[in-house]
């Protein structure tokens, strides 16, 4: 078997790779309008692993963007291989390893259901982080957003509102795992950019002149079809506890609805009971769960 890097001829072979795959591994990144433009470079390090007659039999890939190099981590787009060796796996890992210079540590989400592929990651020292699950919501009637008094929604003005969206989600997601790094603006205004941007999706919960909460709805695709993916809902830890995330939440939902999205998902932590409870009563069922393991990366 040679390990290889990823080049710009074999890509769309990679990308098939991926295709075929991804029911088998968490898939957040490996959808057409996340591959149709990749390509390996300094923040997607890729490694294949081909046999004899050059097919691609294993790959791996990291995710090293300015958020996940904030937090001082990386990502795995994918780390699959069609041959149940450690020693492959650990080459690979190794290869990758190469490039993560001042990072503490890389992670990879793998769905509950593949049981090998988790075992496989703690032979490789891989630890559990945490567990989050998928929740997806069919179409169904939306309650009725109902707001206390001086309290008000309104959609978020790009070019004007991006300190304000990372002044609620940051302390809004401060103690949060996995999502402790602050964004900043720059990084919400390429949210705006983004091909999953949809136009009134993202909103702002204000009280008074204060914002208080955020949300956002993006475009989707979950089961080879279109969906509305909700998330960032964030409220300030001070307004928590009150009922404003289940009007936030609504007033998404009533936004999709209005989109003619059939569906919407969300992803939730698994220590985050209460999320989950309030996602459930609003009528989103558990569809998925997944386990996040990281790697530490020595210093």
């Amino acid at each position: 078997m040679k390990i290889e890097a990823l080049q710009s001829a074999r890509v769309q072979d990679f990308v098939e790779y991926c295709k075929r795959h991804r029911k088998e591994v968490d898939d957040s990144f490996l959808y057409d309008e996340h591959l149709k433009k990749f390509e390996p470079d300094s923040e997607n390090p890729t490694y294949i692993a081909t046999n004899q007659q050059g097919e691609i039999q294993a790959a791996a890939s990291l995710i090293m963007d300015e958020y996940n190099r904030r937090g001082k981590r990386a990502r795995f787009r994918i780390f699959h291989s069609e041959i149940d060796d450690r020693k492959l796996y650990d080459q690979l890992l190794e290869s990758l390893i190469k490039h993560t210079g001042g990072l503490d540590k890389v992670f990879i989400f793998i769905p509950l259901a593949n049981k090998p592929l988790a075992e496989m990651m703690e032979k490789l020292n891989f630890n559990v982080e945490r567990y989050a699950f998928l929740l997806v919501r069919e179409d169904l009637d939306v309650s009725e957003v109902r707001l206390p008094e001086d309290y008000f929604i309104r959609n978020f003005i790009p070019g004007n509102d991006e300190e304000i969206w990372c002044e609620v989600r940051n302390a809004g997601f401060a103690t949060l795992k996995g999502n402790e790094t602050p964004v900043t603006p720059e990084m919400v205004a390429k949210m705006v950019s983004s091909s999953d941007y949809l136009d009134g999706g993202m909103k702002i919960l204000f009280h008074q002149s204060k914002p208080v909460g955020v949300v956002r709805g993006a475009a989707d695709e979950y089961e080879d079809a279109p969906i509305m993916n909700i998330g960032p809902l964030a409220i300030l830890p001070e307004y928590q506890g009150k009922g404003l995330g289940r009007q936030l939440l609504r007033a998404s939902l009533q936004f999709a609805k209005e989109n003619s999205y059939k569906r919407t998902i969300l992803s939730v932590n698994g220590e985050n009971e209460r999320a989950q409870a309030l996602y459930i009563q609003e009528g989103f069922k558990q569809v998925e769960g997944v386990t996040c393991y990281q790697f530490e990366l020595e210093k």
